[in-house]
């Protein structure tokens, strides 16, 4: 039957007309509304991307499972970064072009459709509802996830997002709150969708919890998805490399769809990608540039009377409009240069999202006019 339909207020040409009024600003404009990373490609990506352009990845086809290469380090990732050995908990693991379709294919490879329902966060990245719409399942959206009350009685649940850190609000889930959303959906045959993007990006502390920890998921992976991917602790937006992670029956007929569908990461990219997950320091390096910026714009937004904290994870600011309503203050901010996104994109149209993901000669210059 193919695609369903779609609805979403989640379109970028929507805020065309603001930056066309920003760029017309004294000093032009700021763009501090889409997360894409501007910082450098970390060096031992771009050498083992250049040293693999001739290999048998390259000139034959890529094997769709990821290289023999690729899966160790992610396996030596995970155990290195995340405290899980995905070995122990039976977990397997499946390249994926980028974490967007991963995101949007997600219902579908899990054969979810009419009368099945995937529940969500209210406030969220806009992808999981596109996806779900895609296969045409319902959309439960929640106030609080970890409410597990709050759907686990719902007839039809097959599926539970969780994003933590949590894009655009920064929240993130402590590990007994995602044990007892694994536990709830096991308990009902629904499989937990854990969005850990920006799991290594965390400002309180140590790295949010990874729903494949053992003590989480109880020693087994069987009824557990994690996604993670590298466009924002290593800046390789543009190279697309991102991965599933969990439950082996599940991935193992994700990775033959996906082989029959095309969607395999280039050889070379693949390269790239096992080096960037072995180059910790290049992580580290990124992590300072984030929290050096989220920590001016924390600041310069307060000095603009907003009421701005410092996330407790990803890459956002997330404030309440201070006229009430996003888009006025995507008005009156345009009007001195500076362009975020509207918190209607994400559900919740009283907010606006301000991205760290820009120069910090960007941020300088934003945090200068929101405090003049």
């Amino acid at each position: 039957m193919g695609f369903h339909a779609y609805e979403s207020p989640y379109d970028w040409s929507r805020i065309a007309g603001y930056k066309a009024t920003a760029k017309a600003a004294d000093g032009g404009m700021v763009d501090l509304s889409v997360g894409s990373p501007v910082d450098p490609v970390p060096e031992a990506a771009r050498r083992a991307l250049a040293a693999a352009s001739d290999a048998p990845n390259a000139y034959g086809y890529p094997a769709t499972a990821g290289t023999a290469d690729l899966r160790a380090a992610i396996d030596d990732w995970f155990r290195d970064c995340r405290g899980v050995d995905p070995k122990a908990v039976n977990a397997a693991v499946v390249p994926t072009v980028g974490s967007k379709e991963a995101v949007a294919l997600m219902a579908s490879l899990l054969h979810l459709g009419p009368g099945d329902v995937v529940v969500q966060p209210r406030v969220s990245y806009p992808t999981y509802e596109i996806g779900t719409q895609l296969a045409g399942a319902t959309v439960l959206k929640v106030d609080d996830v970890a409410d597990v009350d709050s759907w686990r009685s719902v007839p039809g649940v097959k599926a539970v997002w969780v994003n933590s850190p949590c894009n655009p609000t920064g929240q993130v889930l402590a590990d007994h709150w995602l044990a007892d959303i694994v536990a709830a959906a096991r308990q009902i045959g629904a499989v937990t969708l854990s969005d850990e993007c920006y799991a290594l990006m965390t400002w309180g502390g140590a790295p949010a919890a990874c729903a494949l920890e053992s003590d989480v998921c109880e020693g087994s992976a069987q009824g557990v998805l994690t996604l993670y991917s590298l466009s924002k602790q290593s800046n390789m937006a543009g190279y697309r490399t991102a991965f599933i992670a969990g439950d082996r029956s599940l991935v193992t007929r994700m990775t033959e769809y996906r082989k029959q569908i095309g969607q395999i990461i280039p050889g070379p990219v693949q390269a790239a990608m096992a080096a960037a997950l072995r180059n910790h320091d290049s992580v580290a390096e990124q992590r300072d540039r984030y929290r050096r910026r989220l920590e001016a714009l924390v600041g310069g937004l307060r000095a603009h009377g907003y009421d701005a904290q410092m996330p407790a994870g990803a890459l956002y600011v997330w404030v309440p409009a201070r006229s009430g309503d996003c888009w006025t203050d995507m008005a009156d901010l345009a009007r001195i240069g500076i362009v975020p996104s509207p918190g209607e994109f994400y559900g919740a149209p009283e907010f606006l999202r301000f991205s760290a993901t820009a120069t910090d000669e960007a941020i300088d210059q934003a945090v200068a006019r929101l405090k003049g």
